[in-house]
């Protein structure tokens, strides 16, 4: 049970998703949109989290897309990380997925839910930022696609009554080869320690990180120093570790010097799958 009371509204169209969010919010309702609920519910437990008013995205047509459209894979805001992981349209993200808790909360867990979260993981963006996915927004000025490497830093930033309605991706990036791990230090389904995940293409080694600073991320310059190919895969590993986002996570799930340690040997892998080398 959640502490407080809110009215719910479940539109049908994008136009219409927008336009209460716009009204709800003139009339200090503090509007949420709501594609899973998960983090509402968990994090309304704990205070949190508060709406006077929670607009249920998951009937929308355009959300619940699933298919491929000319070059690219269309999956709509509201599918479930179950749903993904049984089509299995996009490798990298289904083996990605798969590890997010366990298989009742992936059940209910959503694309849009996991991706505009506000916990630290998020492991379903890494897929998107490294096959430089478009993301298609509504807001009141209509639908835009935006390039995802330019809307998240850190979070997805949107405007006020914005929100996440598709992602679109090339399927030449889909077919890419791929790597994902991800390293616990508790339980099997405990919350992750490191998630790294990895793509080549044009043969370049391609990667993106969750758990190691309180955001995903994808960096060009930790690309650029493990792609020296001139280089010892030590010495790469190492000027990749160099030039890493700050800050980095230092909590009960594990310090920043094991986090560091944990990465370090991930990288040595995704080299040895991806790139044909090893130390």
């Amino acid at each position: 049970m959640l502490p407080f009371d809110f009215d719910y509204y479940q539109p049908e169209t994008l136009k219409e998703a927008v336009d209460l969010y716009q009204y709800l919010e003139q009339q200090g309702k503090q509007p949420m949109f709501f594609s899973g609920g998960t983090e509402l519910i968990t994090l309304g437990r704990i205070d949190l989290a508060y709406t006077e008013a929670v607009i249920d995205i998951k009937g929308i047509a355009e959300c619940k897309v699933m298919r491929v459209s000319g070059n690219h894979l269309l999956l709509g805001s509201v599918l479930t990380l179950t749903k993904i992981e049984e089509a299995n349209l996009f490798p990298l993200l289904t083996k990605t997925a798969s590890q997010v808790a366990d298989h009742t909360a992936r059940g209910k867990i959503t694309l849009g839910g996991n991706i505009c979260a506000r916990i630290f993981y998020r492991e379903a963006v890494l897929p998107f930022l490294l096959a430089d996915s478009q993301l298609l927004i509504a807001g009141p000025e209509g639908v835009k696609g935006v390039p995802i490497n330019k809307i998240f830093a850190g979070e997805l930033k949107l405007d006020k009554a914005e929100f996440l309605v598709q992602t679109a991706t090339e399927n030449r990036l889909i077919r890419a080869p791929y790597f994902s791990i991800k390293r616990r230090q508790q339980w099997e389904t405990g919350y992750p320690l490191i998630t790294v995940a990895a793509l080549k293409m044009d043969e370049e080694v391609r990667v993106a990180v969750s758990g190691l600073c309180p955001f995903p991320f994808r960096s060009k310059e930790v690309e650029a120093s493990l792609n020296n190919k001139g280089l010892s895969v030590e010495t790469r590993v190492e000027r990749a570790l160099a030039v890493l986002p700050q800050p980095i996570l230092d909590d009960v799930e594990g310090s920043a010097d094991y986090r560091l340690f944990v990465l370090k040997n991930l990288f040595v892998d995704v080299l040895a799958a991806l790139d044909g080398v090893r130390v």
